[in-house]
Formats: structure tokens, sequence, C-alpha cells
């Protein structure tokens, strides 16, 4: 059997995030990668130069050229590119929060189903291989905690943590709680070193009785990526950076009831390129994980559902 030729991509923003999507685009099987555009001509001719990429003239000719697109803007433009994108019949693979507005979000679904494409959403830490080892084994926690921490920067200062850093979390727990949907949220924030929310706390519970505890800060003085699951009888503890995962299980009968280690294999990888992988496996229309508009929808509903919790700041 003859192998399948590589599809053609495109790479929309070429910032932080952007310039690693072009990385891949220009180096994974399975893509041949036409170019990348961003109307900021001289950061597009040096992430282009690096990774010996075209630089595209228009959003235009991406889309005239690729049969599937990757948006790294900012989220304000997610819906303007990704709209052009899939109406043109392209596959889009569109990064976290899918859009700045619930509303946006259910569009972009809506133009990705009348078109028939896939629309993807860049929750790349879904991909991380301590989550997918994880997840593989079905778990129906009754309580998870999360910790995102991380040191001040000046990217992604259009949005707040909340939509920045926990939307990641939110998204892994409702991927924990298939099915069921968020009943509560209590949660508060502040602003520290910019005007928008930097720390934010979360209780989230879900119709099937799980509570979920969430904390992410881009104001801390060390970085922490953790997950904590808490099953009947099993604990998991998932370490996002080390990509690894330390789990007991409770033995009972026989006797007193003993804690036991649980062996949870992980093979380390890129999670961004399993990302990809995920997005071309898709376009082709072959089975696979990955999260699609509508949990990308989903955890955009609820991670607003938490700012408006946590309401109006006081700031000066």
């Amino acid at each position: 059997m003859s192998e399948r030729p590589p599809l053609s991509v495109a790479v929309v923003g070429v910032g932080h995030l952007g310039r690693h999507h072009v990385r891949l685009a220009r180096t994974l099987p399975g893509w041949r990668c036409v170019g990348a555009f961003d109307p900021d001509r001289d950061r597009l001719d040096a992430v282009c130069a690096e990774f010996g990429a075209e630089a595209l003239p228009s959003l235009d000719d991406a889309v005239a050229r690729a049969e599937a697109v990757v948006i790294a803007s900012p989220t304000v433009t997610h819906l303007e590119i990704a709209a052009r994108c899939l109406e043109a019949g392209r596959h889009v693979l569109v990064e976290k929060p899918i859009a700045a507005f619930v509303a946006d979000a259910r569009e972009m679904v809506g133009l990705a189903a009348r078109n028939a494409v896939i629309l993807a959403v860049g929750h790349v830490e879904f991909f991380n291989p301590a989550v997918q080892a994880v997840l593989a084994r079905a778990p129906r926690p009754r309580y998870l905690e999360a910790q995102r921490l991380s040191g001040f920067t000046r990217r992604s200062m259009d949005i707040d943590v909340v939509l920045d850093l926990m939307v990641h979390d939110l998204q892994l727990a409702q991927a924990l709680n298939p099915g069921s949907p968020v009943r509560e949220v209590r949660a508060v924030g502040v602003p520290v070193l910019s005007a928008r929310v930097d720390l934010a706390n979360v209780r989230l519970a879900f119709e099937n009785g799980c509570v979920a505890n969430l904390t992410a800060s881009r104001v801390s003085s060390e970085r922490v990526r953790k997950l904590r699951l808490f099953e009947p009888d099993a604990y998991y503890s998932i370490d996002y950076a080390e990509q690894s995962v330390s789990a007991y299980r409770l033995l009972r009968g026989g006797g007193e009831a003993t804690i036991a280690p649980l062996a949870v294999p992980v093979e380390k990888g890129e999670p961004l390129a399993a990302e990809h992988v995920a997005f071309q496996r898709a376009c082709r229309g072959e089975a696979t994980m990955f999260v699609d508009g509508e949990a990308g929808a989903a955890a955009l509903a609820t991670a607003i559902a938490v700012v408006d919790a946590i309401g109006p700041l006081d700031t000066p």
C-alpha cells in the first residue's frame, strides 16, 4: 500500500507559540508546509528564515495554498481568521482559547460542521504523555486539584490568567468528567502586575459529584504544573513538566485494606508534536483523540463562567 501524500499546511501567526507551529509544520512527516503569514513582517521574515519556511504575503494566500491552517494569532482575531479558513473548506487548528467569546466559538463550530471540515483547538496539555497515560485508564475522579503557576511575562496580556493558563486545566477537568456538565462555579481572582486577573482559584462542582479545585498564577516565583486525581480506590499525581505519573491504589479483601503503588508507564514526547499528528489524522478522517471545537467551546464557556464568578476587579 502506497503512503498517502502529505497535507499542505500554513501557519497564521508566528509569535511565541506560532514559531513552534512553523517548526513542526516544516519538520513533521505528513505535512507539506506552504508557508506562514503574520502582519508583523519583520517577525515573519525572521521565523521563516529560522525554519526555512516561505513568508506568505497575505492571509488570502495562506488560505488559497493550504488544505489545513494552524492559527496562532491573538485570541481576539481567532473568529475572523478561522471563519475565512473554514468557509473556504480548510481544516483548522486554532490555539486556545478557541475565541474571545462563546458566541464566536459557537459560530466557528457551526462553520466547521457546515463545511464538513475539522476544527481542532490547541489545548496542548491534553496531549501531554502523562495526561494521555491517565486518560487511557478512564478514571472517574471524585476530586481533582491542579496547580499551574508561572513567572510574569508580557505575553498574552490581551487576556487574563483564566483564559491564558487555567483554561488548560478547565478543559482537562471536563475531559476527566465526560458527559457531566458543571453545575457550580465559585472563584476568586486578583490583579497583581497587570490590569487583569493574574492569580485565580476556582472550585467547580460537576453534576456527577466530582469537585475540582484549580489554581492558576502568572506572578509566581516558581513554575509548577501538577494535577492530582482522587478516585474511591486510586490516586494519580501528574507532573506535566516531568511527564510523569505517581499512582497508588487501595487494596481490599482478606483483612485490613492496604495502599500499594500503581505503575502507570509514560512514553515521553513533545505534546505539541502529538497535537499536530492528531490534527493530521483527524483531517484524514482517521480515528483519533483530539480537542474538537465543541470541547474547546465548552472550556471557554467554563473559563468565562469563572471570570464572571470572580466579578469586577478592585483596581486603582
